[in-house]
């Protein structure tokens, strides 16, 4: 995504500055006073998908929302540095750059991941992080060693990134939302759809799937010793939210905090529910 030619109508552009911080050009969003809490998004998506939170929390808090490398509007400086420790020590060295001392990592799936790995670099030493459906689980069987595969070789062609924002609609866009189980709205879809029409937002997510790599992280849970709080939406279909329940029993001061009715994308579909939730949890610890 270019700007400001792809500015005109995205969410909170107001907020929004570029930060040059090796090897990245980032783009951030932010607003409010108080606390900082960092918002990170999922794969494929952008600040985009914080645009009913974001306002929200800044009401009582810092809030900073950051596109991940390649994402959005963050410029990939580098092609290799898409993978789970690269984004995570990126992000906390930008964090570092700008000042910012999170009470708080919030997290929506993989975003979550980049979270926890973000507090065993150093991140937070006296916060906490809060994951919305988080991504915390690999797959299983043959999908365990096929899928991994098959984003290697995608990511691999350079035309694959080209074909898809090429020839992406609608109907498949909202095909792909569906498989979330999440109702967003045609404002939401229209936004996914800005995204997956971007051939550098497309080449940067198959790059960020080719090289996630979540094995090291899941087998030192139990060492993150410091709060975290995982919001499991029972109508989850594309993170199950036992992936949460799993993940909670091998973190040492863990909350799950179990949500009815929502999706994968549960911040978009309740952003009020999900802010009282955030400040539940940052009153609890």
């Amino acid at each position: 995504m270019r700007w400001p030619e792809d500015a005109a109508g995205w969410p909170m552009a107001e907020y929004s500055r570029f930060v040059l911080h090796r090897p990245h050009r980032w783009h951030v969003q932010e607003a409010g006073s108080g606390e900082t809490l960092l918002l990170i998004h999922g794969a494929g998506g952008a600040t985009q998908s914080f645009r009913g939170l974001f306002p929200l929390l800044a009401e009582t808090h810092h809030v900073v929302a950051v596109d991940l490398p390649g994402q959005g509007f963050t410029q990939l400086g580098a092609r290799q540095r898409c993978g789970l420790d690269a984004m995570a020590e990126d992000l906390l060295s930008l964090a570092r750059s700008q000042g910012w001392k999170p009470a708080a990592l919030v997290g929506h799936s993989a975003g979550a991941a980049i979270a926890l790995r973000m507090v065993e670099l150093g991140a937070v030493p006296r916060g906490q992080v809060i994951g919305i459906n988080a991504a915390l689980g690999t797959f299983k069987g043959v999908a365990g060693w096929l899928f991994p595969t098959l984003a290697k070789l995608l990511a691999m062609n350079p035309f694959t990134a080209n074909i898809f924002a090429a020839t992406v609609t609608p109907a498949s866009v909202k095909r792909l939302l569906d498989g979330t189980g999440s109702k967003i709205g045609a404002e939401g879809a229209a936004l996914y759809l800005r995204l997956a029409r971007d051939r550098a937002h497309v080449d940067a997510t198959l790059a960020m799937m080719a090289q996630w790599d979540l094995s090291g992280l899941l087998g030192r849970l139990n060492r993150i010793d410091l709060p975290v709080t995982l919001l499991a939406a029972s109508g989850d279909t594309a993170v199950p939210p036992e992936t949460s329940a799993e993940a909670a029993a091998r973190l040492p001061q863990a909350r799950l905090i179990n949500l009815t009715g929502l999706g994968h994308l549960a911040h978009e579909e309740d952003p009020g529910l999900i802010a009282a939730q955030i400040r539940d949890a940052l009153v609890a610890t």
